[in-house]
């Protein structure tokens, strides 16, 4: 009883909707004032007053200042994906399509200052990924609203005959540990990963450009990680709410999908676009197989 109270105060301080909202709102405030410094630090670099290293281009263009905002709109994000994950295993999976979405759109404004507008277009390394980004981020908007459309919502008449309300009780309160458990190795993670990339920037001389090469990864390759030891938990204690089989292979294809998510991290180019969009083409699929399960009726199992 005592660690129930425990729980329920805990889940209520980090993942209530009033904390939702208060974080919220402190994002959208270091949203715009990061974007403010950004900006200045790009005026600086170009009147002289700041040196950086010519290939790093986050500080070339206004428009690279965008990029700054928007990795305080993926913390967010990353806030949201552990508030739905004790509420419904789908939508933690759509709010991890959601991230990688974000996470492309970021690179994408990262790389405007980086394009060569010649008739060569698609013979520049660059361009072409920018083009290939391009075409990513409208094709995977797309299959996730496609997700999110067939996300159903099952009253307990449709779930599980066996399921007794201890056990709801039961498998709601290991999502809620989970979940609040999640909220420390985040922060913790995030912490180590911005001290990791800022030790690594040399700020005696120029910036260096071997710190900002796979900045894209920051956080979010070690996140994805650890996103992958969360599904296969939720895989396990999922067993106390239910053995049907399309249940547990929904499951089971959604740990799939984020370990390809998490192996574009480690990917270049268009062989990174290929695991991004296969992985959420694949979550899809298994969402769609899933739910032709739950049309069958019992006597036609």
């Amino acid at each position: 009883m005592k660690n129930t109270k425990l729980l329920s105060y805990l889940f209520n301080k980090f993942l209530s909707v009033d904390t939702k909202e208060k974080l919220e709102r402190v994002i959208l405030v270091l949203a715009i004032v990061s974007f403010l410094i950004h900006l200045l630090l790009i005026y600086f670099v170009n009147i002289g007053v700041l040196t950086v290293s010519a290939e790093i281009t986050l500080f070339k263009n206004p428009i690279a200042a965008i990029y700054t905002p928007f990795s305080f709109i993926l913390i967010y994000e990353v806030y949201l994906l552990v508030f739905y994950m004790p509420k419904s295993v789908t939508t933690y999976v759509s709010k991890q399509y959601e991230i990688i979405t974000l996470i492309v759109i970021r690179r994408l404004f990262k790389d405007f200052s980086d394009l060569e507008l010649t008739k060569d277009w698609l013979e520049i390394k660059g361009d072409l990924q920018f083009t290939y980004d391009i075409l990513l981020a409208i094709l995977i908007f797309f299959i996730i609203y496609l997700f999110k459309k067939n996300i159903q919502k099952q009253s307990l008449s449709d779930k599980d005959k066996n399921l007794t309300k201890l056990n709801i009780e039961y498998f709601i309160n290991l999502k809620k540990l989970i979940a609040v458990t999640l909220v420390p190795v985040i922060i913790i993670l995030a912490a180590y990963s911005l001290f990791g990339w800022l030790s690594g920037i040399n700020w005696n001389d120029d910036l260096n450009l071997g710190s900002f090469v796979k900045i894209n990864n920051i956080f979010f390759e070690e996140f994805f990680t650890v996103l992958i030891i969360v599904d296969v938990l939720l895989l396990l204690i999922s067993f106390f709410y239910t053995d049907s089989f399309h249940k547990v292979i929904r499951n089971s294809g959604f740990i799939i999908s984020t370990i390809l998510l998490r192996l574009s991290f480690s990917a270049e180019g268009l062989l990174n676009n290929i695991l991004i969009l296969s992985s959420i083409v694949f979550g899809l699929l298994i969402l769609l197989v899933h739910n032709k399960y739950e049309t069958i009726k019992p006597s036609e199992e």
